[in-house]
């Protein structure tokens, strides 16, 4: 393997590197709130990320749990990325398996795939904590249909840095001189990056587009100091120094701009209608009968607006009353993770 590469000459920096500073706006999912930096007005994507949530740090007490339950999607891949605490991750195409922190789950739903994430049982009732990040990356137009996957990846596996106090965990792309083994559908960057209070990193132009999204810490860059809870745009093409303030905890997003642009309606992730020969989406290849019957566990409920809430339905006829608004090009609220 070959060694971590840096360049540590400050004169390649950028002062104002940062365009664009984003601010999340809370979202509540159920058991706790979400902090949601991507889609915003300003900024709808950062490379072919279209969806960036941040869930906790928090602690669930007593009868609280995560309990996504089971909702489609089409278009994307989906990838969790926990700082503290465990998910338990079950699809329509069989798998079933707990994630934790540093590991990867890279669920691509293509033309279809349900799916659910849900605290396992050793973390209910026991004041668990629970945190970390929730994106979905959009596919290229010509991948948009294709079959849909899981991926399940070990700490192991990801490429780690720790020196000096800084520390790297390279979850997807390539980035000092290192390439993590977690497939992609298009050019693709992500990273946690850890700065200890006094130390600093250059980031180079890794990627078309990247962002900084500062989950926890102050982090300087030129003469600004920015505050946990930003996602910072970063400048094409310019390198800048990244100084903790403080203990920083950071997610590096990128990669190359997708060739149009993109549109969530509800969990569907599709080209514009008038660019795309999809079909209406009214089914999901692949549901196993085992997650079958675990959909149909669940009864359908109403939102005060009338619609069907995502964390709520059985597979049939409820999967399909819920695609066909969809298909029909009419919106449903969009609540689930």
């Amino acid at each position: 393997m070959m060694s971590w590469q840096f360049n540590t000459q400050t004169d390649n920096s950028d002062a104002d590197a940062v365009s664009l500073v984003l601010t999340p706006t809370p979202r509540d999912i159920g058991a706790f709130d979400v902090l949601r930096a991507l889609p915003s007005r300003q900024k709808r994507m950062i490379g072919p990320f279209i969806f960036f949530d941040q869930m906790g740090p928090t602690t669930l007490h007593d009868d609280k749990a995560m309990d996504v339950r089971p909702h489609p999607h089409i278009g994307i891949s989906t990838i969790t990325w926990l700082f503290e605490g465990e998910i338990r991750h079950q699809d329509s195409l069989g798998y079933d398996l707990i994630i934790r922190p540093g590991e990867v789950n890279w669920m691509t739903a293509g033309s279809g795939i349900v799916h659910s994430e849900r605290s396992p049982q050793t973390q209910r009732g026991v004041n668990a904590r629970i945190g970390g990040i929730q994106a979905w990356v959009a596919l290229p137009k010509d991948q948009e249909e294709c079959d849909p996957a899981f991926y399940h990846y070990t700490a192991d596996d990801i490429p780690q840095y720790a020196n000096g106090g800084i520390r790297i965990s390279l979850i997807v792309g390539s980035a000092y001189g290192q390439t993590s083994p977690v497939l992609t559908q298009s050019p693709t960057l992500y990273a946690q990056i850890n700065i200890a209070k006094g130390r600093q990193l250059l980031l180079p132009p890794l990627a078309e587009e990247q962002g900084i999204y500062i989950y926890a810490g102050d982090l300087q860059v030129g003469e600004t100091v920015y505050k946990a809870g930003s996602l910072l745009v970063m400048k094409s093409g310019s390198a800048a120094m990244l100084k903790a303030a403080s203990d920083c905890c950071l997610m590096l997003l990128g990669g190359a701009v997708l060739e149009s642009p993109r549109h969530i309606d509800w969990n569907f992730v599709p080209v514009p209608k008038k660019e795309s020969s999809r079909p209406n989406p009214i089914g999901v290849k692949g549901v196993s009968p085992e997650f079958r019957e675990t959909m149909n566990s669940f009864p359908c409920r109403k939102m005060p607006d009338g619609s069907i809430s995502s964390y709520s339905f059985s597979f049939c006829p409820c999967f399909l009353f819920l695609l066909l608004p969809a298909a029909a090009g009419l919106r449903l609220p969009h609540t689930a993770i």
